[in-house]
């Protein structure tokens, strides 16, 4: 028999529940799922699905990750399901198109990378994982069917990605249309009492909430996180938009790309991006709102905070050590990378290449238009000798700093051929 767990009260995991979160759905739920929780002994059912369909993740994801390490540390079960199979028919949810299935082998490598990311916020150890083609790959065509009965079209349609799609006469396969039904599965399969997700994900997660009723299973409560604003403070945080914060981006990244962000969106970093206390959220909240303060020391503070949650208390000060002196003092980092060329001069663009500073010669001839190239001499701190001329020639005859962009340098030694 397992041991009985002792839980906070439904107040105190409320308090904690609640901080960040978009909607709980319905939360008179919740509390008595929370109530019979205590009551028991016995932890809920915590899910969150992953499609591994991207190999890195960013803050934003870690918005939704973190809610969940919060429920695991008030003695609920983490139950991370990775869809495999899900992974195959592509998640629609927030898109206009449908989404490139992936191979097996992307989706293994992935999922690899997913785990060893999401542990640097879930306890390894109490996370539980699970496979979504345990039970949907078993299911032949008239369990399909059988499934597909119990949800109409129509309401399927309300879903608002799908509603404006039609309208706009884009097509919508239908196995898109199953990919909610078996994301619905899912719940059933684990007897999830609560599933987290984005706000983008509602409907599917009310899918859920049918589908266990249908399978006479007491119904999942719905908690959704908000969409974290990328570093531009317009679009949501993502690669493709190149406004993230890497989980595995370096200290220096992750400082420098914090502090690049619009004073407007601290706040909710700090609210759902980290752990801090809810009077120290209240001591931001009140120093925003004082026009007499300059937010510059609270985002310093937020970097430091994002590096030492994902690094080490010793790397937060050190990347901001090294902010400070390419940007305050404009100085040159220290223990930069040295490069060697096996010939005696090449090109600006290729140079660039060849130190994987640009992953295109059209990338690196950007980065020259827009004046974020410079040549520093070894013996000269400061930002150098800007270069503008896409067909400029490197000769390796003396030391030499090459910058691309703001963090990135490396310094070029002499070629004694």
């Amino acid at each position: 028999m397992s041991e009985k767990i002792e839980f906070p009260s439904v107040k105190e995991q409320l308090e904690i529940i609640e901080r960040g979160t978009s909607e709980i759905i319905p939360k008179e739920e919740l509390v008595k799922k929370l109530e019979k929780s205590i009551e028991s002994g016995k932890p809920l059912n915590i899910k969150l699905g992953c499609d591994p369909t991207r190999p890195d993740l960013h803050l934003g994801h870690s918005v939704v990750l973190r809610k969940l390490a919060q429920f695991q540390k008030l003695g609920h079960q983490a139950i991370l399901i990775i869809g495999d199979f899900t992974a195959l028919i592509g998640d629609p949810s927030g898109r206009n198109s449908t989404r490139p299935p992936l191979t097996a082998d992307e989706i293994a490598e992935n999922a690899k990378s997913y785990f060893e990311q999401a542990y640097k916020i879930l306890d390894k150890d109490k996370t539980k994982i699970v496979y979504n083609s345990e039970w949907l790959g078993k299911m032949n065509f008239a369990d399909v069917i059988k499934l597909a009965s119990k949800y109409t079209v129509a309401r399927m349609m309300e879903r608002d990605d799908f509603t404006n799609r039609f309208k706009d006469g884009i097509p919508i396969s239908m196995h898109e249309i199953l990919y909610p039904l078996a994301q619905a599965m899912d719940s059933v399969a684990i007897e999830s009492d609560v599933e987290l997700g984005g706000t983008d994900q509602k409907f599917n997660l009310l899918v859920g909430r049918d589908i266990q009723r249908e399978n006479e299973m007491a119904p999942q409560v719905i908690l959704t996180m908000p969409i974290l604003v990328g570093t531009d403070g317009v679009e949501k945080m993502s690669k493709s938009y190149d406004n993230y914060i890497g989980i595995s981006d370096s200290p220096k990244d992750i400082y420098g790309k914090t502090l690049s962000i619009p004073d407007d969106i601290i706040y909710n970093y700090f609210e759902v991006a980290t752990d801090i206390s809810s009077d120290k959220l209240k001591s931001v909240k009140s120093i925003l709102e004082d026009k007499t303060q300059n937010p510059r020391d609270l985002k310093r503070e937020l970097a430091r905070l994002l590096v030492e949650m994902y690094h080490s208390k010793e790397d937060a000060l050190k990347a901001e050590q090294e902010f400070d002196n390419i940007f305050i003092k404009k100085g040159v980092p220290e223990n930069i990378p040295e490069y060697k060329s096996a010939i005696a001069k090449m090109t600006i663009i290729d140079l660039i290449l060849d130190v994987n500073f640009a992953t295109s010669k059209g990338e690196a001839r950007r980065l020259i238009q827009q004046g974020g190239v410079s040549i520093i001499p070894s013996n000269q701190d400061g930002d150098g000798e800007k270069i503008t001329d896409i067909f400029h020639e490197i000769t390796f005859n003396e030391e030499a700093i090459l910058k691309v962009g703001k963090r990135n340098f490396i310094k070029l030694l002499i070629n004694e051929e």
